[in-house]
């Protein structure tokens, strides 16, 4: 489901310590409310193409819920522009699949989107989740490399990537 006002709780839920251990810890209150503005005008056309989502669910047993959040955005990688994404889902949701279907449909958007023909994740090396994530959705591990996140802060990464000229 496109981002929307009603979503900013999963931004909230999303930024405890232990989501946010490999990406530089929880941001500040200020920093959260910048970023859901930010995925808000992404969805009213600020960015062209790029889109953040809501990630609903239904484990086995239970009614489908908001479950997390990925998107996908323009970005400069090695002098080119190319299509990034990033994911979270909710802890008690983890072990479903479902960020692994997320990160499919999302692909499938960016394909659809046109503009650069690759779309990267940028996991921690010691994020297994992230990374199995990414090897389950079709990505291609290209190697290790260095990204600015936050912004000031370089981190390590793999970098993860599907050409978009092809099926995935």
């Amino acid at each position: 489901m496109p981002w929307s006002e009603e979503d900013f709780p999963l931004l909230v839920a999303g930024n405890s310590e232990e989501m946010t251990a490999h990406l530089g810890g929880p941001e500040s209150a200020e920093a959260l409310a910048a970023r859901h503005r930010r995925y808000l005008a992404l969805d009213e056309g600020g960015d062209a193409g790029c889109r953040m989502f809501r990630i609903t669910a239904a484990p086995p047993g239970t009614a489908h819920r908001p479950a997390g959040a990925i998107g996908f955005w323009l970005s400069e990688w090695q002098g080119r522009q190319v299509w990034e994404s990033g994911w979270h889902v909710l802890p008690d949701l983890h072990g479903h699949g479902i960020a692994t279907s997320a990160a499919r449909l999302v692909a499938a958007r960016a394909q659809a989107a046109g503009g650069p023909r690759t779309l990267h994740a940028f996991p921690s090396p010691t994020h297994a989740a992230s990374n199995g994530v990414c090897r389950r959705a079709g990505f291609t591990l290209a190697g290790e490399a260095r990204v600015e996140y936050p912004k000031g802060t370089w981190v390590a990464c793999n970098d993860w990537r599907i050409d978009l000229d092809t099926d995935g």
